[in-house]
């Protein structure tokens, strides 16, 4: 009896310290930052377009920059920060058309900023995303979707 009580009690353990573990560890796994070979915000977005509209398949709906945006409601940041949205619509077809919830994440996009002196391209981890979702979702985002992103960054990052 006494055995299986341990048991019992290391795997709850177990699996308590695993969940702690996931719980500090995703929020960092969910996302993946790149350093831009450019200097600057702008050169970075001005780049990261052109490579995406090269990219078979590939538009780039928008630039935004943040600044603009928080200063048109009254409020300023020193930092700048624009954000590059980028769409494949043969991809969101397929995937919209198994699962349209996940409309939420999409256009997909990258955000770019300046820290310590680096500018920095941040995006969501999207073999990942396609894992966690499975099915079609995982095929598209965690396959082409991937391969497709790795090309494009490729031509801007370091």
């Amino acid at each position: 009896m006494r055995t299986c009580v341990s048991a019992a009690i290391g795997f709850v353990g177990g699996l308590a310290l695993m969940g702690v573990a996931v719980w500090l560890t995703m929020p960092r796994m969910m996302l993946v930052t790149h350093e831009s070979r450019f200097d600057d915000v702008d050169r970075t977005a001005a780049a990261l377009k052109a490579a995406i509209e090269e990219q078979n398949g590939w538009r780039c709906p928008a630039i935004r920059n943040m600044n603009a945006s928080l200063e048109k409601e009254g409020q300023a940041m020193e930092q700048q920060i624009s954000i590059v949205e980028l769409c494949n619509a043969e991809y969101a077809r397929e995937v919209l058309t198994d699962a349209p919830e996940v409309s939420t994440l999409m256009p997909c996009a990258w955000g770019i900023y300046k820290r310590n002196g680096k500018v920095l391209i941040t995006g969501m981890n999207t073999g990942l995303m396609g894992k966690m979702f499975g099915g079609t979702i995982a095929r598209v985002m965690g396959g082409s979707v991937t391969a497709d992103e790795t090309a494009i960054l490729e031509k801007v990052t370091r």
